[in-house]
């Protein structure tokens, strides 16, 4: 989606960057791991393949991504503000996973969609350090933020550009490999439950966010996880 080309977003315990080319070959190397490829349900892609699937999650009207990074350090300055710079807040070594929303028509419902959540945290040393929860709450306060713009975008892609009835997001889901207990319980512990009697034909868990979307929930899980000044930064080249 291009609503978030040029916004970054902060909080105490995570960086959220639009996801840019400079980001690829550090991907692409995470990709290589059997373990991500398992519990992301992903096949190896070949380094051209994967810029083409970065631009794709960048400017596809369905596909919203950030690429998740150590937070910034505090305080930041004395206004509390200051720009995101490409290739030096998130070089490499701050990089930490991703977390994307895939829309998609609700069977249902012309004017609804339905709305998948991905999440990956690629270092082992990084897992269990509370990044993945810091990374999924700030992306689902971003979403919040940003429903009807996102949905607006959805809908004009979906549609040839032709206005049509508000679009509504329906339900957030995950799915997730059975045997991955640690983001069962993550999604678990920020108010998802699933759905079913237990894992389905591809040996994944479904589970759905208990609730509506936008009004003020997540703010509410922030405070609870003491995840800090969510802040909407302008992400600028480093070459400006």
């Amino acid at each position: 989606m291009l609503i978030n080309q040029k916004t970054a977003i902060s909080t105490s315990s995570i960086l959220l960057v639009p996801y840019e080319a400079h980001h690829v070959t550090t991907y692409h190397e995470w990709m290589k791991d059997p373990e991500i490829q398992e519990t992301t349900a992903s096949e190896p892609l070949t380094l051209d393949e994967e810029y083409a699937m970065q631009r794709s999650w960048r400017t596809d009207h369905d596909k919203l991504t950030f690429i998740a990074c150590h937070p910034l350090p505090q305080p930041q300055n004395e206004s509390g503000k200051r720009t995101v710079v490409a290739s030096t807040d998130d070089t490499p070594d701050k990089m930490l996973g991703d977390v994307n929303l895939f829309l998609s028509p609700a069977d249902e419902d012309d004017e609804g969609c339905i709305g998948e959540l991905e999440l990956m945290i690629a270092p082992t040393t990084a897992r269990r350090k509370g990044y993945g929860r810091a990374a999924i709450l700030t992306f689902l306060s971003y979403i919040e933020t940003h429903l009807d713009e996102i949905l607006g975008e959805y809908r004009n892609g979906e549609r040839g550009g032709e206005e049509a009835g508000k679009m509504r997001l329906l339900m957030l889901r995950v799915k997730i490999g059975g045997k991955n207990e640690g983001s069962i319980g993550l999604f678990e512990g920020i108010g998802f439950v699933k759905t079913g009697e237990g894992e389905n034909y591809f040996g994944e868990v479904e589970m759905v966010f208990e609730g509506a979307v936008g009004r003020g929930r997540v703010g509410k899980l922030l405070e609870r996880f003491g995840i800090e000044g969510y802040t909407e930064m302008e992400y600028v080249d480093a070459k400006l």
